[in-house]
């Protein structure tokens, strides 16, 4: 990575830092990929004036990775969420261990949705959060982290994440926005073994969930064969009109192998969405 000189410091504005202390000095430069990946990997050696100071400077961060594309492999960050769940007054001893089912969704176009409503941006975030909190714990579920415009949950039982998305993306659909705005989510599903440790979930399984989050459009429901998989051992139907669709095999950044990734279709509900915003594998695509 370059290292940035004084001058080339000093024309930057202060948007090109993910945190700025009251005292105007700046820190953890955010102006291109290579200093992100540096900023995300430096956070935790920054001191900062309060938890406030803290929280708004990890949100920019992680708005910075987005938009360089980059799924940073510490986004669930065990001493953040540690702080966190101490807060809430989370017991992690409650969440699923061994083979388990993430839910991970993510606001599309929320950069372009801030510019357009301003200060009215934090109450739809906290209503989209309420939408995606409700439908969570009525299907049992567990919410791991929310931070940004992102949201990460644990099931336990595969049938319960499904029910999850399906409920988060009608009760998004339903909702009447400030100025007519549209509010979409992306949802990911995948099924696998991961280690629940007191930083949290670890294992490529999480990572293999917000890879397919990413891949989606706002609106849909993509899920990886592995949940497929978990449903058909439990003899799951498909019920109410709901529709499970063969999308293809994709290649997930950073993955090794092609996993093949299915659609849930809801009636009444949006069907039809672009390409998936990652590599086929094979042109097995059925849309």
């Amino acid at each position: 990575m370059p290292t940035l000189t004084s001058a080339q410091r000093s024309r930057l504005p202060d948007s090109a830092f993910a945190y700025v202390d009251s005292a105007g000095t700046r820190r953890l430069p955010i102006n291109d990929a290579s200093h992100v990946r540096n900023a995300l990997a430096r956070f935790d050696q920054v001191t900062f004036e309060t938890d406030e100071a803290r929280g708004r400077a990890r949100d920019r961060l992680l708005r910075a990775a987005k938009r360089y594309g980059i799924v940073p492999l510490g986004f669930f960050d065990g001493q953040l969420r540690k702080e966190r769940a101490s807060a809430s007054g989370v017991d992690m001893r409650a969440w699923p261990r061994g083979t388990v089912t993430f839910l991970l969704t993510d606001i599309e176009g929320s950069t372009a949705l801030l510019r357009r409503l301003q200060d009215g941006y934090s109450a739809v975030l906290r209503d989209v959060r309420r939408i995606i909190r409700d439908a969570v714990r009525a299907a049992h579920g567990h919410e791991v982290d929310a931070r940004a415009d992102e949201f990460f949950a644990a099931f336990a039982d595969p049938r319960d994440a499904v029910a999850a998305a399906i409920a988060i993306q009608r009760g998004l659909a339903e909702r009447a926005w400030p100025g007519k705005a549209k509010v979409c989510v992306r949802i990911g599903l995948h099924t696998g073994r991961s280690t629940l440790t007191d930083a949290g979930y670890v294992g490529i399984a999480v990572h293999t969930a917000a890879r397919i989050c990413s891949a989606g459009h706002g609106g849909q429901i993509v899920l990886s064969s592995h949940v497929i998989d978990a449903l058909l051992s439990l003899h799951e139907a498909a019920d109410g009109g709901v529709r499970r669709r063969a999308l293809g095999e994709y290649v997930l950044p950073s993955l090794v192998e092609p996993l093949a990734l299915y659609q849930i279709d809801v009636p009444g509900l949006r069907t039809r969405f672009p390409a998936l915003r990652t590599s086929t594998a094979r042109a097995s695509e059925s849309r």
